[in-house]
Formats: C-alpha cells, structure tokens, sequence
C-alpha cells in the first residue's frame, strides 16, 4: 500500500484543490453570476453529457487499463494503442449522423417541459465526445502509473477554465448564453491537454495494423460501455430527468446539493486512480491473499477518510446554505439523502476495480440493467410528486441496491469481503461525533461558524481514530509528517 498511499494523498490533495474550486464556482459563481435558469440549463447539458460519454468512449478507458499488460512487445503496444484511439469512432460517427437529420425530433422531444434546452441540444454530444476521448487519453497515462498530473488536468484545470468565463460572466465581457456554448471550447481544450501529456509519455504510432485479439478487445468494450453507462446513469439520470418533469431553476438548486454530497467521493476517487491498475495487475497474477489485503484496506481508509468529510459537510448544513440565496435552502434534506448513498458506495473501497477485471463481469452488467429500470422508474415517479427531494431519494435506493448487489457479488463468487471489526467501530465514531456536534452553532458569522466547527469536529474525530488505530495506513501517515515536523 506504500505506493496507493504516496499517490493517493498526492491524488487526494489536487482532487480537494480541484473541489475547492469547484465549490467556489457551485456555491457562489454559479448561483450568484448566472442565475438559477442558466445554472439548471447547465446542470442538465453536462450531465446529459456524462451520460452520453461511455458511449463515445466505447469503454475503451477500462479496456486500455485492463489489456495494455498483456501487451509485452513495442509493435503488441503499438497496435493495441491504435486500436483504442480508433474503436470509439464506430459508434460516434453514427451518433452524429442521427443527430444531423433527426435535430429536431430530439430536441423538441427532450425539452417539453423546458423549451430553453432547444436551442442547446447539439452541445450535448460534443461535449460528451471530448470528455471520452479525455478519458482515453487519461488511461493512457494512468496505465503508465502516472496519474497524478492527469488527476490535475480533470479535477483543477477545468475547474480553473470555468471559474475565467465566470467572471467573464460577472464583468460583462461574455453573456450568460455565450458561457453556454463555451463549455463546448473548455472540454475541448482539456481534452487537447490531455492528448499532449498522454502522447508526450508514448507517442502513437498511426498505422492500420490492429492487434491479434481485437475481438476480445471488442467485446470487452462493448461490455463496459454498458457498465460504465450503467455507473453514470446512476449518478445523472436523475439531474436529466428533473429537466423533464419540473422547471429547469429545479436541477440548479439539486446540482449545489448534489456537489455538496459528492464531496465526501473525492477521496475515492482519488485513491481509484492507483488502485486500478495494481488490483488489475493482482488479479492477472491471482494474488487473492494481496487482494483481499488491499480491499480490506482500501474500504477502512476510504471510510474514515469519507465519514471525516461527511461529518464536516453535515454538522455544518445549516451555515453552509446560510452563505447561499434563500432560493437554494431546500436542498438540504437532499444534502442528507445523497450522503448516505455516496458513504455506503465509499466504503466498499475498490469494489468496482476488481469487478470490472474479473469473469464476472458480464453478469453485473445484467443486474446493472435491472437496476437503471428502476432508477428510472423511481425517478418517474418520486420527482413529479416530491420533486428534487423525489430525486434524491430515488438516487438513495438505487444506488445503495447496486452498491448491495455488487457487494455481495464479490463476496460470494470471489471470496473477497472488505470489512473488519473495525468497520463497526469507526461508524459508531462517526455517528458519536455527528450528535456530539450537530445540534448546536456558534453565535457568530456562517462562515467563522464553518470554520472553527471544522476544526473541533477535524481534531477530535482524527484522534479518537488515531488513537484506537482504525487505519493503519492513516495512522502511518500521521506518524510520518510527526516525525517530519520534528525533524524541521
């Protein structure tokens, strides 16, 4: 784990640098510099976008990570490189080509409820293009265990780019609708950036020639398109269907709850970015033993990491909306709702890692298929009634049932399970420390209010952990920057 935890906190600083700008932007520019309107309208085209990006990727950033060891000569890489880069242009060029005859139908049939969205439909598959090919890009990096300064790119950058036209927003130099078609130019442009890197590291060279087994490629592809649709409709549907059944100012409200729940996944996705490709490489070399080490491991540190960041997002739930426009002050419910799903997700650690490189593969994808129908059906049913509450709660059942079923999936075909004693004890900690600070405020400034909670919730749940030694990996951390603070 010594290289996951060097990584992953280098993974998890940039992702929470990224956060804290994403948050400025969520919490403030957005709301405050372009209005509820255009904030849903944009909630809802990256979102659709998102949803559409596994197809334009066809799956090839997983299938890039789980066959590029295989390959063990230059010519063996060479080909397989060629093929990723090309494969997804079989179902893209289709993809356009529908949209080029068939614009108005779609869009008039997606924006009945909002006809705002209209005029803006052509920016979906653009945008889910280039987040694709960013992605495959990405994996070619990450194959190469570099994945830090890519993790910057996706997580800082783009954040950096959104935050300028914001203010140009604010200044008066763009309109609010040009900031629209400009997350068109920004995806674009980190999509560049991430080729740049990506062939800085190994160039590709442009033939024809595919490797041997592009069948297999193919069909493993193929499958994780699904899967990773399944994955992303899970997380989007939602923000896709608000678009449809209640008005638009709806998804902005949903999108800062949302953003604030989703915080408590940055350091899972952080560590994911290592993780990956060493149980991917356990796995080629049936380490079970390693394995389940790893998963165990993965799941207490992500969990005491998660439940820290969820505790500092909940007990401050109040002041944090107090900061924002009364408008926005019926998400908080919501805030409590998508929390719980995303912990529950946490805590399973690098469950989706070693599912996605097993031979099991193929079967969650049937249950993932179950599980989108009712995603979509609850969503039918809870927003008309409940609305973004509605939403919430229907993302809670669906995510925490696929999270159950991939669960004991692992545990039955594979005989990996990531809990411990431990597991139980660092979740009554995090329940203890939730009703220890959550019924009161100091009586001063939101904001100072945030702050000094912080701190005193940070404090006492990091040494209740440290002390009864809930990760081990946390733990050697913290000794490891004691005995440097000691040293300086």
């Amino acid at each position: 784990m010594g290289i996951v935890l060097n990584q992953s906190i280098k993974n998890t600083v940039i992702t929470f640098i990224g956060f804290a700008i994403g948050a400025a932007n969520a919490l403030f520019m957005y709301t405050h510099f372009l209005g509820e309107d255009y904030y849903g309208l944009t909630a809802f085209l990256l979102s659709t976008a998102n949803i559409m990006m596994p197809l334009m990727a066809f799956g090839i950033q997983n299938t890039l990570v789980r066959f590029y060891a295989e390959h063990q000569t230059e010519e063996d890489k060479s080909r397989f490189l060629n093929l990723v880069l090309v494969l997804p242009l079989l179902l893209i060029i289709p993809i356009f080509l529908v949209l080029l005859f068939f614009y108005h139908e779609i869009a008039s049939l997606v924006s009945v409820e909002n006809p705002i969205i209209y005029s803006y439909v052509w920016i979906i598959p653009l945008i889910a293009l280039f987040m694709g090919y960013f992605e495959i890009f990405y994996a070619w990096v990450k194959v190469h265990l570099k994945s830090v300064f890519g993790n910057f790119i996706k997580e800082v950058l783009l954040r950096v780019f959104i935050s300028l036209f914001l203010f140009a927003v604010f200044f008066g130099w763009i309109s609010k609708i040009q900031f629209v078609y400009s997350l068109v130019l920004i995806y674009f442009a980190m999509m560049l950036v991430m080729a740049f890197v990506a062939f800085k590291i190994r160039k590709p060279a442009f033939h024809l020639k595919f490797p041997k087994e592009k069948k297999e490629i193919m069909i493993y592809s193929a499958f994780i398109i699904f899967s990773s649709s399944i994955a992303v409709m899970l997380l989007d549907i939602d923000k896709f269907m608000i678009g449809q059944y209640i008005p638009l100012k709806e998804a902005a409200y949903y999108s800062v709850a949302i953003f604030m729940a989703l915080t408590i996944s940055v350091p899972m996705r952080a560590m994911h970015q290592i993780t990956h490709p060493i149980t991917t490489d356990l796995m080629a070399k049936k380490k079970h033993v390693e394995l389940n080490e790893l998963y165990k491991k993965a799941s207490i540190t992500l969990q005491v990491v998660g439940g820290l960041i969820m505790l500092g997002i909940l007990t401050n739930i109040h002041q944090i909306y107090a900061l924002l426009p009364e408008k926005y002050s019926g998400g908080v419910v919501v805030v409590f709702i998508i929390s719980l799903s995303k912990f529950f997700d946490l805590m399973l650690g690098n469950n989706n890692s070693i599912i996605f490189n097993s031979k099991y593969y193929r079967t969650v994808l049937l249950l993932g298929l179950c599980l989108v129908v009712l995603t979509v059906s609850l969503n039918m049913y809870f927003i008309p009634n409940f609305g973004i509450e509605g939403a919430a709660i229907a993302t809670l059942i669906s995510i925490g049932l696929y999270s159950l079923a991939k669960l004991l999936f692992v545990v039955f075909k594979m005989d990996l399970f990531p809990f411990t004693s431990k597991t139980l004890v660092s979740l009554g900690i995090i329940i203890s420390t939730f009703f220890l600070f959550y019924f009161w405020d100091f009586p001063f400034h939101p904001f100072l209010n945030i702050l000094l909670k912080s701190v005193l919730v940070a404090v006492f749940y990091v040494f209740i952990n440290y002390k009864l030694v809930i990760s081990s990996d946390i733990n050697q951390g913290i000794d490891s920057l004691i005995k440097k603070l000691k040293r300086n």
